[in-house]
């Protein structure tokens, strides 16, 4: 069973950084792709990144590229979003998730939700 807790969210000023942080209590982390969504008030839940089990695959939405950077470390069964160069838009709850298909992209393809976490840029 997968269990994800996300941690790391907060408040940061328009440039700054952050790091997000989502362990699986589970004993089957390595086996998942695991991804990274974010919801603004009002909008729809939108892919931000993705790593494969192994790590050697990772998408990043084009919203983050060159900002935001997915990894993970399956001994810790744990999964970060390393934010950096932050905006205003960048403002919204932050869900780790986990999937069984290898280049997982799409919100239908995630089996398993953490809660969230808040993340709010101010400019």
């Amino acid at each position: 069973q997968v269990q994800l807790v996300e941690s790391g969210g907060g408040w940061v000023q328009a440039g700054g950084s952050l790091r997000l942080s989502c362990a699986d209590s589970g004993r089957t982390f390595s086996r998942y792709t695991m991804g990274w969504f974010r919801q603004a008030p009002g909008k729809e839940r939108e892919f931000v990144a993705a790593i494969s089990w192994s790590g050697g695959i990772r998408h990043h939405a084009d919203s983050v590229k060159g900002r935001f950077t997915i990894s993970r470390d399956n001994a810790k069964n744990t999964v970060y979003l390393q934010m950096t160069n932050l905006k205003p838009e960048d403002t919204a709850v932050y869900y780790c998730a986990a999937a069984s298909r290898t280049a997982a992209m799409t919100r239908s393809e995630y089996g398993y939700w953490g809660q969230g976490t808040q993340v709010t840029v101010s400019s």
